[in-house]
This record gives structure tokens, sequence and C-alpha cells, in this order.
């Protein structure tokens, strides 16, 4: 169980900030950034949301779901492998990467293929669900980049969480634009 008693702590006041081992990393470390992105990926989330809860219960239901999935992801990067740990850490599993590839498969069997890129927007609930997307690849690019680090480990898993929170987050802003049919499609060269 987590408890805030305090939310400022003035540990931070130096430009570190401590990770779940008690480790000390300053706030511009890269395992900082990826986490630090991670969570605002959930902001944009939230945000959607807003569109979603009573127009879209169903993925509303499921991006709540991928929310928690969110601080899952934060307290796994937040917690480096390879280090001992007098507790289980808590880590994204192939189970969550599944549950949301089950989630895009059941979303985009409503709708037609693609024969253009889509703009973002047509609705505002699309429109926030790209905005997350982008965030999200930000996010999965910051991971990429740790794991490429020495020394560095980020887990298989978590790495492909965020691969497939894109593409669910691409799916749903399509779904949300009544399935696809007020998408906003790119017209190349529309304008010269």
């Amino acid at each position: 169980m987590v408890v805030l008693n305090r939310i400022y702590t003035r540990t931070g006041d130096d430009g570190t900030t401590g990770l779940s081992t008690g480790e000390r990393r300053p706030k511009y470390d890269l395992r900082v950034e990826a986490y630090g992105t991670v969570d605002e990926t959930n902001a944009t989330v939230g945000l959607a949301r807003l569109h979603t809860a009573e127009a879209h219960p169903v993925v509303d239901a499921m991006l709540g779901r991928i929310q928690n999935d969110l601080f899952d992801l934060g307290a796994d990067l937040a917690t480096p492998e390879g280090r001992e740990l007098k507790w289980e850490p808590i880590r994204v599993t192939e189970a969550q990467v599944a549950r949301i590839e089950s989630e895009i498969d059941e979303l985009n069997k409503d709708l037609q293929p693609l024969r253009s890129f889509v703009l973002p927007g047509g609705s505002a609930a699309a429109a926030a669900l790209h905005q997350a997307r982008t965030v999200a690849r930000r996010a999965e690019r910051l991971m990429v980049h740790l794991a490429a680090e020495p020394g560095e480990v980020v887990g298989t898993p978590a790495l492909h969480y965020m691969n497939r929170l894109s593409d669910f987050l691409f799916v749903a802003a399509r779904w949300v634009n009544d399935k696809g049919t007020r998408d906003v499609l790119w017209v190349p060269g529309k304008n010269r």
C-alpha cells in the first residue's frame, strides 16, 4: 500500500530524485525522463477520458485499465533491474501486452482499412487520443534509448507494451470517430 502523508520532502532540491531502490539520480537522467514521460502519457490519457467517459464507455473502460498499467510501467522503470531488492518489484507482464493487443483487435474489427494516413482530429475524443498517442511514442523512444545504454535494462514486456499502446490509441481514435467515418485523411500535396 502506498501512503503519502507529505507531498514535499525537500530531497529533490539538489536536482536529484530517488528511484524506488533508494538510488539518487539527476532529474535529467534518461531513466527519470522515461518514467516521467510515461506519467505524461498517463495524464494525456486522463484528458482523453474527459471525452470518452459518457460517449464511448467501451473505450473509456479500456483507457481506465491502461492508466493503471501506466502506473505499473512507471514503477517498473523506477526500479532498475539487476538490483538486489527486499521486495518483489512491479513489472509489466506479457499478459498486459496480450490484453492490449486483444483490445486493439476488438476495436479494429469495426474499422475499414485505411487508404491514407489519418490527420489528428474529426472529434474532440479522437484529437485527444491522437495527442496521447504522440506522447506515448515519445515515451517509447526514451525507453528504447534507455535500454540501449550500457548498464541499463528495460524489460521486454515494458517495451512491447509501450509499442502497442500507441497502436491502441491510434485505433481507438479512429473508433471514436464514428468507427472511422469521421477520420480526416491526409491528401498528399493538397495545398501546393
